[in-house]
């Protein structure tokens, strides 16, 4: 036996050397001027690959998680949005439909299509008002005041605590409303005087006016940090040329802090769409643990798989329509700025 350790010892002490030279030619090749890896990846040794280089090993262990548990789910999902599955017991039983879950949400579904309508009335009413009061606030603390670490931690607090379970209790309890706006009938003036198309975006707006500001935290932040980059000089020099300060927000600070908008706008859209109290989430989510009351229904994890991604498609087309919006209103502002400049050189 000693005998037999000891020769296994001695081939893999032989071996082992052989076998890493090998791995290592396989997986590094070091060359005059480039690093090769796995014979795919190449860096050229020049100081910007050396920093790319550097880079991508502090990302690596991101990139593979994300390849690994989020990557592989996302596409495996769409997988299944082309299948009829069951779970029976331990076994999974999957019937191929082609696109018949994604018909069966338009079609079947009595509910699905109504709920999708209303996330996109409100998410189209409530993303400019978190903007705004983002640009306001932001605006407002990068005044010249004391304490503006306490103002910046008292508007990004509620990210902090703003939960599930939290919102869902504040909501409960009717914390997320302003008294004064049903003490004085404003819902009902808007519901009286506006088709119930635009009407009930307003009503749940009103209704949720504290939980949507809530989301601007992060907002308020981004946007303090793109005012915090204007250079001074260049309010001072449109001061000394008699631009008011509605002139210079229009002309200096909202061009200035365009980027920085859209940046916003689609922070707003992705947190309110997979807020854990969105209907159409909660209606996947049903839908997927087969607790829908529809006899002739599809459910289960395909038919929940394509809703999600509908509601994916839908969340990137708000997206665009935003971004489409903002660079349509920049495009017009540096038209006109290069018509009057060119009237100025004529004069």
């Amino acid at each position: 036996m000693k005998r037999f350790l000891n020769k296994v010892g001695g081939f893999f002490k032989k071996q082992l050397p052989r076998i890493a030279k090998k791995v290592k030619t396989f997986t590094v090749q070091n060359t005059p001027r480039e690093l090769i890896f796995f014979r795919i990846i190449k860096f050229r040794k020049s100081n910007r690959g050396r920093q790319a280089m550097i880079g991508y090993s502090f990302i690596l262990i991101w990139i593979i998680g994300f390849l690994i548990f989020s990557l592989y789910p996302v596409f495996y999902s769409l997988y299944l949005s082309l299948f009829k599955v069951r779970l029976d017991g331990a076994d999974i039983q999957m019937t191929f439909e082609a696109f018949n879950n994604f018909k069966a949400a338009f079609v079947l579904d009595p509910y699905f299509v109504e709920i999708l309508l209303s996330y996109i009335l409100n998410t189209i009413v409530n993303v400019p008002v978190v903007i705004v009061f983002a640009l306001i606030i932001a605006m407002l603390i990068n005044q010249d005041i004391k304490g503006k670490g306490f103002w910046r931690t008292v508007f990004f607090l509620p990210v902090i605590i703003s939960s599930g379970p939290i919102i869902g209790e504040l909501i409960d309890q009717g914390a997320t409303t302003l008294p004064s706006i049903e003490d004085y009938g404003f819902v009902n003036l808007i519901l009286d005087n506006i088709g119930s198309f635009l009407a009930t975006p307003i009503q749940n707006l009103l209704e949720t006016i504290l939980l949507v500001l809530w989301f601007s935290g992060i907002q308020i932040l981004i946007l303090l940090a793109g005012l915090q980059k204007i250079d001074r000089s260049i309010y001072e020099a449109s001061m000394i040329d008699g631009a008011s300060p509605w002139e210079s927000f229009w002309k200096i600070t909202l061009p200035s802090i365009m980027p920085l908008i859209s940046v916003s706008v689609i922070y707003t859209v992705v947190s309110m769409s997979v807020f854990s109290l969105n209907e159409v989430i909660i209606y996947i989510r049903t839908i997927m643990l087969g607790e829908s009351t529809i006899g002739t229904l599809i459910t289960g994890y395909g038919y929940s798989a394509a809703l999600a991604w509908i509601y994916f498609f839908v969340m990137v087309g708000i997206i665009l329509l935003f971004i489409g919006l903002l660079n349509i209103k920049s495009l017009n502002l540096k038209n006109v700025r290069e018509m009057r400049r060119r009237r100025r050189s004529r004069i």
